[in-house]
C-alpha cells in the first residue's frame, strides 16, 4: 500500500468545553484504528474538527498521535486554515511533529478563484515538504476543483493525491477514467462520503477516506478489503449492513453522529464543539440501533 491508498480512518478529536484536546482519549481512539489494521489515520480532518481548534491544540493533537502510534501506521494531518500563512505554519508544525502526509482543503470566507486556490495549495505543499493530498470538499468549502485545476496541481512538487467527493451521477468509473487519463500514473484518487465507499473502491478508487472507520475500523476494513479485491457481492452485502448508519449520516451529518457513536461504544463521553449541538437522546437511540445492526 502507498500512503494515499486503502482505508484511511478519520478520528474525532475529543476536547473539553474550552477546546483543549484530551490526548489520552485521542490515543485510545487511534489505538483501535491501529489494532484493526487500517492503512492510515486521518487526523484533524473534517471529522476531527480541525476548523474548531487553535493552532496550539492542533499541534498537541499531532504530537500525541505520533507518540501514540509509534510509527505503526501512517498519519495524514489536515492543515486547512483561512489564511495561507497560517496553513503554512500548520503544515510545518505537522511535519516537525512527525506526520507522514498532509491533507489540505481550501477554507475560505470570501469565495476563492482557481488561481487563488492554486497558489494557496502550492505554498502549503512547499512549506510542509511532505506528500500532500488535495481535499476537494465542496459541501464544506463551497469550492469545486475543476479537472483542469487538479491536473495543474498534480504537477506541483509534493502534491500526490486528491480526496474527491462522491459524483452526483454516481458514475465513479467514468470520473476516474477521465481524471486518470490526464494525471500522472502515481497520482492517487480516493473518495470520501462513506455511503459511496463500496462503489468508489469497486470502480478502482485508490482510497476510502472514511468517517466511520474512525470509530468502527474493523467493520470499515472488511468492506474495504472486499471492494478492493473486486468481490462485488461481499462488498454490497457489507455495505447493506451499513445502510441504517449511512441514512443517519445523511440526516444529521456524520460529524454529529460520530460523537454519539463514541459515547455509545464507551470510548469517550464528549460533546461536539459549539455551536454544534449533540444529538437528542431519541436520535442517539436510533444511532445505537444502527450500530448494533452493523456489529451484528
Amino acid at each position: 500500500m502507498t500512503l494515499f491508498s486503502g482505508l484511511s480512518a478519520f478520528s474525532i478529536t475529543p476536547t473539553d468545553t474550552a477546546g483543549r484536546v484530551d490526548t489520552a482519549a485521542l490515543a485510545r481512539l487511534l489505538e483501535r484504528i491501529c489494532t484493526a489494521g487500517a492503512h492510515s489515520i486521518g487526523l484533524l480532518g473534517s471529522t476531527g474538527g480541525y476548523a474548531f481548534l487553535l493552532r496550539e491544540e492542533r499541534r498537541r493533537a499531532v504530537a500525541a498521535a505520533v507518540e501514540s502510534v509509534e510509527g505503526r501506521i501512517p498519519i495524514i494531518v489536515g492543515v486547512g486554515a483561512l489564511r495561507t500563512d497560517e496553513a503554512e505554519l500548520l503544515a510545518q508544525d505537522a511535519s516537525k511533529a512527525g506526520a507522514t502526509g498532509l491533507l489540505l482543503a481550501p477554507m475560505s470566507y470570501t469565495p476563492l478563484t482557481e488561481e487563488e486556490v492554486f497558489q494557496h495549495m502550492s505554498a502549503v505543499a512547499k512549506a510542509g515538504d511532505l506528500p500532500l493530498c488535495i481535499y476537494n470538499n465542496p459541501g464544506t468549502t463551497r469550492f469545486v476543483f475543476s479537472d483542469d485545476l487538479i491536473v495543474r496541481l498534480a504537477e506541483v512538487p509534493n502534491i500526490a493525491a486528491i480526496k474527491m467527493p462522491l459524483p452526483a451521477d454516481g458514475d465513479f468509473r467514468g470520473k476516474l477514467g477521465r481524471l486518470r487519463a490526464r494525471l500522472p500514473a502515481d497520482f492517487a484518487i480516493g473518495y470520501s462520503g462513506d455511503w459511496g465507499a463500496a462503489g468508489s473502491l469497486l470502480a478502482g478508487g485508490d482510497a476510502w477516506y472514511s468517517v466511520v472507520a474512525g470509530l468502527l475500523p474493523a467493520e470499515a476494513l472488511a468492506l474495504t478489503h472486499a471492494a478492493m479485491a473486486g468481490d462485488r457481492a461481499q462488498a454490497e452485502r457489507l455495505d447493506q449492513a451499513f445502510q441504517p448508519l449511512w441514512n443517519l449520516f445523511k440526516e444529521f451529518g456524520s460529524f454529529r453522529v460520530m460523537y454519539a457513536i463514541a459515547g455509545i461504544l464507551g470510548l469517550c463521553q464528549v460533546d461536539p464543539p459549539r455551536p454544534i449541538l449533540p444529538l437528542r437522546s431519541d436520535d442517539v437511540a436510533r444511532v445505537r440501533v444502527a450500530v448494533d445492526h452493523l456489529r451484528a
